[in-house]
């Protein structure tokens, strides 16, 4: 069978929970999201990406840093690295950050105030940005209908961001690959 392109869904365990095989079956799926991983490991996990060699990236990251109390700015720092390095390693690839997930209210005012930044951010390395929260919210946490512990995906979870997934990764998919290398500068805010 002839897949149309190679996606890595980068991330942690919401991302390691799905299943994308099954969900793109046209295109040739890795999933390499790791339960329990933070920004500073999926940074330090690039190299399986980059050996992927994908036509487009969708990373979601960054809840387990705020699980480990994190500062905003070292998440958004984190994040940005890893999206600097993944234009410099893989300068073709289309880049797709979703924003940090809904989760208990108490992490609500932080997880705003880094998707802002990140959301900011994005264009900068010509990567998409993507913005869960309207679409997997009530109010300031989760979705109950989304969840069983305030933090992972039921189907119904899944089912509700795979709608702002697919339409999303078509727009992802209308951007023409980058073909030559950009330079990106590290401290871009």
């Amino acid at each position: 069978m002839a897949f149309g392109e190679k996606l890595v869904f980068l991330g942690d365990s919401i991302t390691a929970g799905g299943d994308w095989a099954a969900w793109f079956p046209d295109d040739e799926v890795v999933n390499l999201g790791v339960n329990g991983d933070t920004t500073a490991q999926v940074q330090a996990r690039l190299d399986a990406v980059v050996a992927e060699e994908p036509d487009s990236i969708l990373l979601l990251i960054g809840t387990n840093d705020f699980r480990d109390r994190r500062s905003v700015e070292q998440v958004v720092r984190n994040v940005e690295t890893i999206l600097v390095d993944l234009r410099r390693l893989l300068p073709g690839a289309r880049l797709l950050l979703q924003s940090i997930m809904p989760r208990q209210e108490e992490f609500a005012p932080r997880i705003h105030d880094a998707n802002r930044h990140l959301r900011q951010f994005a264009a900068t390395v010509r990567a998409q940005y993507l913005d869960l929260w309207p679409a997997m919210a009530v109010g300031e946490s989760l979705n109950p209908a989304f969840t069983e512990d305030g933090l992972h995906l039921t189907q119904a979870g899944y089912e509700a961001w795979l709608g702002e997934l697919r339409p999303a990764l078509e727009r992802l998919r209308d951007e023409p690959p980058m073909s030559r290398p950009i330079s990106i500068i590290r401290d871009a805010y």
